[in-house]
């Protein structure tokens, strides 16, 4: 059997998340196969405490864990951790994906750039913003979406969390039913770690409007890259219909210019 016969998708995740390759699998429609190389971080993965060391270690040993995953020879591959992105900020994340991309000859994306791409193929401007972060890294995302020009005009994270991964869909939506606002054109939940695919249709036909996570966004953004344009039903509107051509032009267009 050859596996990935329509695409191989690469994901870098954090070391410790058990969230990110059930999901993936999941989702992925048939014929793509979906690979995960554990970024290099030690300490209490899943908490806050240490959190700022262990992205360090990730961004300083990037180069090496996507060489590993370039081996494999995917079609695309996504550094898959949305608060290493919010580190990086908007002009780093495009300069690190060009480094890595002539590294390995691969294309690289951020899951941050997915998200903002999935906000503009959605033509949203303005979001609720949903975490399971604490207040300073929650707002750290607010800083980091701004930078792409998304409102955002509520936030709220959940509180009480000893470790993201053990956090639950039932936890998920109320947090979403909660952060929404009717001046919201979307709910966004950021985070790879916290488990919110099995929420994002059932929420969406509760608040009747789009709901998107940083798990959905990079899964669609990669399928996206690697040219398979396919609709994945039960996960929301975005992973409900593949984009058009003209609309994948011009959502490449918006993220990948670094600020002026």
């Amino acid at each position: 059997m050859i596996t990935g016969w329509r695409a191989r998708l690469g994901f870098l995740i954090p070391a410790g998340t058990p969230t990110v390759e059930p999901e993936m699998f999941e989702m992925a429609p048939k014929g793509v196969s979906v690979h995960f190389s554990r970024m290099v971080a030690l300490g209490a993965d899943g908490t806050l405490n240490g959190v700022e060391e262990r992205i360090t270690s990730q961004i300083d040993n990037i180069d090496l864990t996507t060489q590993l995953m370039a081996a494999m020879k995917p079609n695309v591959i996504v550094l898959a951790h949305t608060a290493t992105c919010y580190r990086l900020g908007r002009d780093k994340q495009v300069t690190l994906a060009a480094h890595l991309e002539k590294l390995t000859g691969v294309r690289f994306i951020t899951v941050l750039q997915s998200v903002v791409e999935a906000l503009k193929a959605l033509c949203v401007r303005r979001i609720a913003l949903a975490t399971p972060y604490d207040e300073t890294l929650t707002m750290k995302a607010k800083v980091g979406l701004e930078s792409y020009g998304i409102e955002v005009v509520n936030l709220e994270w959940l509180k009480n969390v000893r470790s993201i991964f053990d956090e639950t869909p039932a936890r998920a939506y109320g947090l979403g039913r909660s952060v929404d606002r009717p001046e919201a054109d979307a709910v966004f939940f950021s985070g790879v770690g916290m488990p919110t695919i099995s929420v994002l249709e059932q929420l969406e036909s509760d608040l009747g409007k789009p709901v998107i996570s940083s798990a959905g966004s990079m899964m669609w953004n990669a399928l996206r890259v690697a040219g398979v344009e396919t609709s994945i039903p039960g996960y929301g509107r975005l992973l409900a219909a593949p984009p058009t051509a003209a609309s994948v032009a011009a959502v490449g267009k918006f993220i990948s210019q670094p600020n002026p």
